[in-house]
């Protein structure tokens, strides 16, 4: 098929598309898809994001009257216009998994009337059983507010008339922010951070308060041989991509030097060596939160309009055995592991087998102990980076595209229809790949899965991620190899009974003798974080759950509304937060503006 049959099989489908949308049309809307078709809407037809299946839900969704209209006629999506001019111009598509779905794919842009705003979407077409093309997936996705755009340039510089340096002006800024934040941002890691920036280009005033000293801390204290699991390119902050000298995995300390020079480059207003110190109070009479802030040896009274929780993972989770306080040597939880040199000739072992479990041991076996374990208490979801890079992380796109069309082109597959794909034979295809790896593995003794549960079906890494922010997997970068060596020791399939002085005990009698122990054992969930920073009454108000999956297949309370008004939650990957932190930012726009 050339590129001018693709153009106009798309343009045809659009102009139809378009019709059914401007005229308030449900029904035709509707049968522009498959009968197993999506559409995944991030705040175009509501203030919320939605991901809805079939001809049902869908007419569903787009009835439901909104201020006495129909919600398809109240958000009057129009000025559908195909986006052929990019890297996501109509092209031939596959999707993966043994039933090989091919189609037509490309993005088009579109008007929205209320509110008065613009959007970008992006189709898959598929023929149906007749031979007609329609939709097996629509992405709907708004952009920019009318009026109050996005904006990506300063005014600083020289040019006629400039009064003031620009010392001078990022100094009244800050001291405008501190005086009034209309967004008060609680952790500066990089969500935090990339909300921030997202705000300042909405014109937003925002304060970010950091715990630690320095800006990257977070990753700067973490353990010595930590880099990040993803690539440079995927992992990069919005509006600064990494520079091309950058290595393709990015160790954690120059990770937390980027992360600092970031805050300066955009002028980001950061009180450090920050917290909160009270249980914050919101005040629903006049939207604003109370928030007592310790800044240094100063206590600081802040109200807000909107607290955003940027906490990252929650405090170690370490669980409690009898007889830890009579083991004699060291024991501590992996987020405190700094130095495996003084280890060295010692026995260690290692409980838990996810990512943090893989490095440490790894740091082990590299600075000499003589012997390292591992303790599996239950499987582990273990994919190369090889794999991952082959199946996840490779670009579509030409070199030097930028990261923005990766992002709107990969957040316009529903998460449910993506976890359908692996279901339906996706994951087994992504397990062959890592064939070898996984028989080495499973000779030694290690425990593997692809189900969140037995009898579940096997959703692969991804369905660990969208549910449990991945914990219980690996993402080998050399690990598994050592363990197949037998370089590192694997214990499984018993629990843990109890610590004596000299080591572990565990449930069938077995015991393991031990100079160090370290717990890889997880952070506390994300409510448990919420809870210990808010208390009680305000987290009794939230939904049970921030992150994993809801009904529709989109991600519980982070980037969206969390059930309680003015808070927040920015978590999660860099790609995540580098996407959403554009849509947290036009839905706080927009309740400052009064339209939503």
């Amino acid at each position: 098929m050339t590129s001018e049959d693709l153009c106009a099989i798309s343009a045809d489908w659009l102009k139809s598309l378009e019709v059914a949308s401007s005229t308030g049309d449900v029904a035709s809307f509707v049968s522009h898809f498959l009968s197993n078709g999506w559409i995944r809407d991030l705040l175009c037809f509501s203030w919320n994001f939605r991901s809805l299946s079939g001809p049902s839900e869908i007419h569903g969704f787009l009835s439901e009257v909104v201020d006495g209209k129909p919600r398809i006629e109240h958000s009057g999506l129009r000025d559908f216009k195909l986006d052929d001019h990019t890297v996501n111009a109509p092209s031939p598509f596959k999707l993966p998994g043994p039933q090989g779905i091919e189609g037509i794919q490309g993005a088009f842009t579109f008007s929205i009337t209320q509110p008065a705003a613009l959007g970008r979407g992006f189709f898959r077409l598929t023929q149906d059983a007749d031979g007609r093309w329609k939709a097996l997936t629509l992405f709907t996705n708004m952009q920019d507010l009318v009026g109050h755009e996005e904006s990506l340039a300063d005014q600083h510089g020289l040019y006629e008339d400039r009064k003031i340096t620009w010392e001078e002006d990022v100094d009244a800024r800050f001291r405008a922010i501190e005086a009034d934040p209309t967004v008060l941002i609680i952790g500066g890691g990089q969500s935090g951070l990339m909300t921030a920036a997202r705000l300042r280009r909405l014109g937003i005033r925002a304060l970010i308060i950091e715990k630690n000293a320095h800006v990257g801390d977070s990753w700067r204290q973490r353990y010595p041989n930590l880099t990040l699991h993803t690539p440079a390119d995927q992992s990069s902050m919005i509006y600064s991509p990494y520079p091309s000298t950058f290595p393709k995995y990015v160790p954690k300390g120059k990770l937390a030097n980027f992360l600092d020079s970031y805050a300066v480059d955009h002028e980001l207003c950061i009180w450090l060596s920050s917290s909160v110190q009270s249980t914050p109070v919101y005040d629903s009479s006049s939207a604003r939160w109370t928030v007592e802030v310790q800044r240094g040896d100063r206590t600081v009274f802040l109200n807000p309009k909107h607290v955003v929780l940027a906490t990252g993972s929650g405090r170690p989770r370490i669980p409690t055995w009898n007889g830890m306080d009579e083991f004699q040597g060291a024991l501590y939880h992996s987020d405190f592991h700094k130095d495996a040199e003084q280890f060295r000739g010692k026995r260690v072992v290692v409980v838990g087998a996810g990512n943090a479990s893989a490095d440490i041991c790894h740091d082990f076996v590299a600075h000499g102990a003589a012997e390292v374990t591992m303790v599996q208490r239950s499987a582990t979801c273990v994919v190369s980076s090889s794999t991952m890079e082959q199946t996840h992380f490779k670009s579509p796109f030409p070199d030097g595209t930028p990261i923005e069309e990766y992002d709107f082109h990969t957040n316009s597959l529903p998460l449910a229809f993506l976890l359908q794909l692996n279901l339906s034979g996706g994951a087994q295809q992504i397990k062959m790949l890592d064939k070898e790896l996984h028989e080495g593995l499973s000779k030694v003794g290690f425990n593997l899965t692809w189900e969140l549960s037995p009898g579940s079906g096997e959703v692969g890494l991804l369905g660990f991620v969208f549910n449990r922010l991945a914990a219980g997997t690996m993402l080998d970068i050399g690990c598994g190899k050592l363990i197949i060596e037998g370089r590192i020791k694997i214990k499984q399939g018993q629990d843990i009974s109890h610590l004596d002085k000299d080591g572990i005990t565990f449930e069938d009698g077995s015991k393991l003798s031990a100079d160090v122990i370290v717990l890889a054992t997880g952070n506390q969930s994300i409510m448990e974080t919420t809870r210990a920073l808010l208390g009680n009454e305000i987290t009794e108000q939230l939904p049970p759950k921030v992150w994993g999956l809801d009904s529709e297949g989109e991600l519980n309370q982070i980037y969206r509304p969390s059930g309680h008004p003015g808070l927040w939650f920015a978590i999660g990957s860099f790609a995540i937060s580098r996407f959403f932190s554009k849509h947290l930012g036009l839905q706080i726009l927009a309740r400052e503006l009064g339209i939503a």
